[in-house]
């Protein structure tokens, strides 16, 4: 890379599917003194190329499978000059570098890197409805992947399957931390529920990460039946919260301990974790473990969380507040957002936007979002996204967007719309409206049309009163995130 026109610092994409040369370039881009920028590669290609001009990417790596969209954007991305195809041989198709004709160049000596360099820049969905880019240094990512080791146990002997996909920063973390201690990583390209199980099974690995409603397709498939599993010996999962009936069952199913890890993007991920000695003798009905099950887990070490009220005043112990977070896995800020990172970052602290109690032992109780987002599938989904693309449509003349509870993904996109008087317009209709402005996963997958007379509730400032809209949709429910 440092021969095809990149300086220190510059941003360097990807574009792929798990893989061992997936794996090589979160060592490679940051070691070059490049900047890694992991593409979800599941957002629209309207959305991909924000990203890439946003950040002015430079290089984009990509493999067969999103080679056309690499060259769709190399036509529309202004900064992006070279694609690299990482696709076996040293033929590459027209128009790219191959991947193995790089590896094959000369070494030359690295350029010294400094904790505090900018490693990785990671796009999140933005409540103006942009992504925003999230900046990670060397220092951030490897404090976090020392929390990956000490949580875990990790030792030599562990072997990780990057069923998840690589381009989240929670699959990146084990990444760093399973090559730390000289561990072992075993891919799959993407997750399906029996190619998961059979990979654990026949790579005899012994630890992997999954979010709940992965877990959930494994085991309502029948992909257990059989399998071989007895080299696992630890299930993390994350993204959401997991109900204790179904933690049961996954223990049970997988035969391992279960680690849950609570997170964000701007912290590297990991904040919290919750072990498998909790898990085990919360299961076993053994208090205060039992009443820990719901909890997002305590800080892991060297991070500080706090619940704060709205003044920024700690909050009593079983009082809801914001959770604030502290240490060295924080982001530096947001990629050219000064004003959001001046809202996100207080005096050395991430404002989370989650909503959580904590016990008098420090454990998180996360009960809602200050943020306007949703988790579906354990992928945030910013509701100011999708309302954008609800507006584009002519016929609507309000809109609101929020989660409602779902048994499989936790939560799913619900749309209440008003439309303009005399339009006429179909769930169908306005699904597939948006399908042309964002990702698949973004969509809404219901909508409630009010009539052209019935505008959406609002305050006496104006704006939409979203908790009037989704609480009917949680009764019963004792906190509002799926």
């Amino acid at each position: 890379m440092l021969g095809l026109d990149l300086e220190i610092g510059d941003r360097v994409g990807a574009l792929m599917l798990n893989s061992g040369r997936h794996f090589e370039l979160w060592f490679a881009i940051p070691g070059a003194g490049m900047v890694m920028n992991d593409l979800n590669y599941r957002l629209a290609e309207e959305e991909l190329a924000f990203i890439c001009s946003d950040s002015d990417v430079k290089v984009l790596f990509v493999d067969d499978n999103y080679l056309d969209v690499g060259r769709a954007l190399l036509q529309r991305v202004d900064s992006l000059h070279t694609l690299i195809w990482t696709g076996p041989g040293d033929s590459a198709p027209e128009g790219c570098i191959a991947y193995e004709a790089l590896v094959a160049t000369p070494l030359v000596d690295l350029p010294p890197q400094h904790h505090d360099g900018l490693a990785a820049i990671f796009y999140t969905g933005g409540t103006t409805g942009l992504p925003k880019g999230a900046m990670l240094t060397h220092r951030n990512l490897t404090a976090n992947a020392m929390h990956g080791v000490g949580v875990m146990g990790l030792t030599h002997r562990d072997r990780y399957l990057h069923a998840g996909p690589q381009f989240h920063l929670a699959d990146g973390s084990m990444t760093y931390a399973i090559s730390w201690v000289g561990g072992s990583h075993v891919f799959i390209p993407a997750f399906e529920p029996t190619a998961t199980v059979s990979a654990l099974a026949d790579e005899h690995c012994t630890t992997t990460l999954l979010v709940p409603t992965m877990l959930g397709m494994v085991l309502a498939g029948g992909a257990l039946d059989g399998a071989d599993l007895t080299a696992l010996r630890a299930l993390m999962y994350g993204a959401s919260p997991m109900p204790e009936e179904v933690q049961r069952r996954v223990a049970e199913g997988f035969g391992c301990e279960l680690y849950q890890l609570y997170g964000m993007t701007e912290a590297s991920p990991i904040a919290t974790s919750m072990d498998g000695e909790d898990h085990r003798r919360g299961m076993a009905g053994e208090e205060p473990y039992a009443s820990r099950l719901r909890s997002a887990g305590a800080p892991v070490p060297g991070v500080r969380c706090e619940v704060r009220r709205e003044d920024g005043s700690l909050a009593d112990v079983g009082e809801p507040g914001e959770i604030y977070i502290q240490g060295p896995n924080i982001m530096t800020g947001y990629w050219n957002r000064p004003e959001e990172t001046a809202h996100a970052l207080v005096d050395g602290w991430y404002r989370s936007g989650d909503v959580a109690w904590q016990d008098a032992d420090g454990y998180l109780y996360v009960v809602d979002r200050a943020k306007d987002m949703i988790i579906s599938g354990g992928e945030n989904i910013y509701t100011s996204e999708v309302e954008n693309a609800v507006y584009l449509h002519q016929g609507v003349a309000e809109a609101a967007v929020f989660g409602i509870p779902h048994d499989k993904f936790g939560e799913t996109v619900h749309a209440e719309v008003v439309p303009k008087p005399g339009a006429t317009i179909t769930e169908e209709e306005l699904i597939e409206h948006c399908r042309a402005h964002i990702a698949g996963y973004k969509l809404p997958r219901s909508v409630t049309f009010r009539a052209a007379d019935d505008p959406l509730p609002k305050s006496g400032a104006g704006k939409i009163l979203k908790r009037d809209l989704r609480e009917p949709h949680w009764v019963g429910r004792d906190r509002h995130v799926g």
